[in-house]
């Protein structure tokens, strides 16, 4: 018998040893503490170590640990409902809770063709999905399908069931002869053009992230994107799916992404920050007509995993949601948001190497270029984002990767994301050692 190996993301990583966390830090096991300026990926949202969330947990695990949701109910789930029913936008009033975001897209993916099979009949020819370019929804076989990160799926793609893809609302890489506006129009404009190529009747849904992720980097549509996209939706009868894993739950703001621009989602994929790395959660929230078409219909929703709705993982949403709400934490990110994005501004012009700084409330992005006036990036093989990640570990702050193939550039992209307690001096705590970092990643990178 052998000494069991873990098997890591990156063998050729050589990562240090995390021990211990606490408040927005992690500690390795020399003792140096590291600000978690990403919370993992973008999950850790009331940072480490918080008592009150840990005894909750515990309390659960000594009274009921598990029963499966084909023949039990339980007051966790329950109570999760209600406390994200006060968050979701417009009747999103509904939640099927599964274990993380790639369950949580492929959970949205299966409830939309249902809700058409119920609405119209097993032969509803709706099944074609659209999603984005430099877009990122899961690590499983129908998450890829409809992912637009084109390094991620490589390997995997005889696997595949490729969505049609739209243009990334990229504003920083935007044909130089359109205005951020212009541009936002044509973005959008694309899914019309999709759908009638594809068919209205053969589309199922259009399934996009409201602030896009590490697939693209904090990447902000113009304002008039998400509106247009729904009024598109609603014409060609055709669902709106928002991937809210990252942005959801406060991440930027507002409750969650769609709220910067008033827009009610048919579905919202939901997961990470939403038990805050605590119990591994992710969830769909949905519209009432889906969930009265598949109650009045056949009565079940055919789909399902053992630890759908756990009452573990139940109790910490509660345990989350009842924190954040309690310590007016949204309100808090969009307060300290500005000045972390004004900070952010600020390092961003006075480094060369940043070429873009982009993002909402505790979700911005930091895009590394060879040359400002031209946006031209590093090559891949000068691994500037590793690079970067690795400046600002020496300097005490983790950093999220980021990238995106686009028009035939590769992109070098890293997310700075707080978790959402930090506080105003924690905040200029973070921006010093970051500054540090991208003054040791130009002495690398020159």
């Amino acid at each position: 018998m052998g000494t069991g190996k873990n098997i890591p993301r990156n063998f050729l990583a050589n990562n240090p040893k995390a021990v211990r966390g606490e408040g927005i830090y992690i500690y390795d096991e020399t003792g140096k503490d590291y600000i978690d300026g990403c919370c993992g990926a973008l999950v850790s949202n009331l940072g480490h170590g918080v008592t009150r969330i840990i005894d909750d947990i515990t309390d659960q695990m000594k009274t009921l640990e598990f029963a499966h949701p084909s023949r039990w109910n339980h007051d966790a789930a329950d109570q999760a409902a209600d406390l994200i029913a006060e968050l979701t936008p417009g009747d999103l009033n509904y939640c099927w809770f599964v274990s993380g975001g790639s369950e949580a897209v492929e959970s949205a993916i299966k409830m939309a063709r249902q809700y058409y099979v119920e609405r119209d009949g097993t032969d509803s020819p709706k099944h074609k999905l659209i999603s984005r370019h430099c877009s990122y929804h899961g690590a499983t076989l129908g998450g890829m399908s409809v992912g637009g990160s084109t390094g991620r799926v490589a390997a995997y793609q005889p696997l595949l069931n490729p969505s049609a893809k739209l243009p990334a609302t990229y504003v920083y890489r935007k044909p130089d002869h359109m205005t951020e506006a212009e541009f936002g129009a044509h973005c959008a404009d694309t899914l019309e053009k999709e759908i009638l190529k594809l068919g209205p009747e053969n589309v199922l849904a259009f399934l996009a992230e409201p602030i896009v992720g590490s697939a693209g980097g904090a990447i902000v549509p113009d304002d008039n994107y998400w509106p247009r996209i729904r009024q598109i939706c609603d014409t060609y009868d055709v669902l709106l799916i928002a991937d809210e894993v990252m942005t959801g739950f406060g991440r930027t703001g507002k409750a969650f992404g769609v709220d910067h621009w008033q827009v009610i989602p048919d579905i919202i994929a939901s997961a990470k920050g939403m038990a805050a790395g605590y119990v591994p959660t992710g969830g769909i929230f949905v519209k009432e007509k889906i969930v009265d078409a598949i109650r009045n219909g056949s009565g079940a929703f055919i789909h399902g995993h053992t630890y759908n709705a756990n009452p573990l993982s139940c109790r910490a949403v509660a345990s989350v949601l009842t924190y954040i709400k309690e310590n007016n934490l949204i309100q808090n990110v969009f307060e300290n948001g500005k000045r972390l994005g004004e900070g952010l501004s600020a390092l961003g012009n006075a480094h060369p190497l940043i070429g873009d700084v982009r993002g909402k409330g505790f979700m911005w992005a930091m895009e590394i270029v060879r040359d400002k006036e031209s946006k031209t990036p590093f090559d891949a093989g000068q691994k500037a984002t590793a690079k970067a990640l690795a400046a600002c570990l020496d300097n005490g702050l983790i950093v999220y990767p980021g990238g995106c193939h686009i028009n035939g550039v590769d992109t070098s992209i890293f997310l700075v994301a707080p978790p959402l307690v930090t506080t105003k001096d924690e905040v200029d705590k973070l921006l010093d050692r970051l500054d540090g970092g991208l003054k040791q990643l130009t002495g690398m990178l020159s």
